[in-house]
């Protein structure tokens, strides 16, 4: 009924309550409370499989005023457990609408709760790291206007508690593509092949826009099979959970490090560092948002960049690799590059969606590396990797 709002609660696992009001699909849902800085995307945010297993809180006060549209998807669903905002805008304003955000979330089946003071959630994280939660309508226990119980609560706090754990876990095959695909592309130029460990179609899209021929495969792919597709250069993709739990993918990277040109994006980035021998850390409360500052080492300039991550690479443990550029903010590291091979990632996010397009000269360098790799240098692999046979 319009006018009338459900009441709502998020739970934290340490007994925090907020009440709020219900929004998108009826019922309850809990993961890994985390927060987002960007004024704009919700729609790039829930649909980035990235965020899988966790409940995305919105610091943008206002969220769905321009709507939802089938352009602005990175994967053919959303991702988020959970969304949370100040409030939800019940209309949308914007040109490109197809559908409010409420619909959106009502269709795909993803629960949010508005209303509630997201200023001291996000202070209660950055203060103390991000927690596990549930948010729950009050629809499940009998009608729109329920007052929670204390034992309901207690019952919510514990069900949060109990949740498992996205440190020690590899998400990654929950998200990955089951079969191997070609994207469409009108252009048909060096040929790459993209290890997907739950990719954004705006990283697809950009690597088309620079002329290759992109084959996407799951994550699990061997290295065999990799290069009986015979590639020109190997992408490695963003995605959730922990980066040194999926081992397969460590190996099947140390396998072909340098034997094509490679570039990492987020998960691609710990990935390649951990294949290497280096580490990975969970941090506190993670990097996500649209704005933030990042070095380059190699050129002094600071780009503002779009991020999404909730692990880090130990700088100090680099030992195959040099950084290439740092975080402004906190000083962890967002790029490196092989000291021998064509091999470099960021742990940013170039094709932003949402965000800043500063660092999209990166897919350009990438295409400069695999040019260069086979017109210039023209090595044959065994003399680039003589450890390497039997790939």
């Amino acid at each position: 009924m319009i006018g009338v709002k459900e009441r709502a609660v998020l739970v934290l696992e340490d007994g925090t309550v907020c009440h709020g009001y219900a929004f998108g699909a009826r019922g309850k849902t809990v993961g890994e409370v985390v927060f987002n800085t960007a004024q704009t995307g919700y729609q790039e945010i829930m649909t980035d499989p990235s965020y899988h297993g966790q409940i995305v809180v919105m610091t943008y006060p206002h969220q769905g005023n321009y709507g939802v549209n089938v352009y602005d998807m990175q994967s053919n669903r959303p991702w988020v457990k959970g969304f949370v905002a100040k409030e939800f805008s019940r209309y949308a304003s914007g040109p490109r609408r197809q559908q409010t955000l409420g619909e959106f979330m009502e269709f795909y089946g993803v629960v949010g709760i508005e209303g509630i003071d997201t200023r001291a959630l996000v202070r209660k994280i950055r203060e103390g790291g991000v927690l596990k939660g549930v948010i729950a309508h009050a629809s499940l226990y009998g009608s729109p206007g329920h007052a929670f119980t204390p034992e309901e609560l207690k019952a919510l706090k514990e069900e949060a508690r109990a949740w498992t754990d996205i440190d020690g876990r590899d998400m990654t095959p929950e998200v990955t593509t089951p079969l191997p695909y070609a994207w469409p592309t009108l252009r048909t130029g060096r040929r790459i092949v993209v290890m997907d460990f739950g990719i954004k179609h705006a990283i697809v899209e950009n690597l088309a826009a620079m002329g290759f021929e992109v084959i996407v495969v799951p994550g699990k792919t061997p290295p065999g099979q990799i290069m009986a597709l015979e590639p020109h250069g190997l992408f490695v993709s963003n995605g959730p959970g922990d980066p040194s739990m999926p081992r397969y993918a460590h190996e099947t990277l140390w396998r072909l490090m340098g034997l094509l040109p490679t570039f990492g994006i987020c998960l691609g980035h710990q990935l390649l560092a951990l294949a290497a021998g280096g580490r990975t850390y969970k941090m506190k409360f993670g990097h996500r948002g649209a704005n933030h500052p990042v070095k380059n080492l190699l050129t002094g300039k600071v780009e503002i960049t779009s991020q999404n991550h909730g692990y880090a690479v130990d700088i100090e443990s680099l030992k195959e690799f040099r950084p290439t550029h740092v975080s402004l903010n906190d000083g962890t590291l967002e790029g490196m590059a092989h000291i021998r091979y064509p091999v470099f990632s960021v742990q940013y996010h170039p094709e932003a969606a949402p965000g800043p397009h500063d660092a999209l000269y990166l897919f350009g360098r990438f295409l400069e590396e695999v040019e260069a790799f086979h017109g210039v240098t023209g090595l044959p692999v065994d003399k680039l990797r003589p450890d390497a046979q039997g790939v």
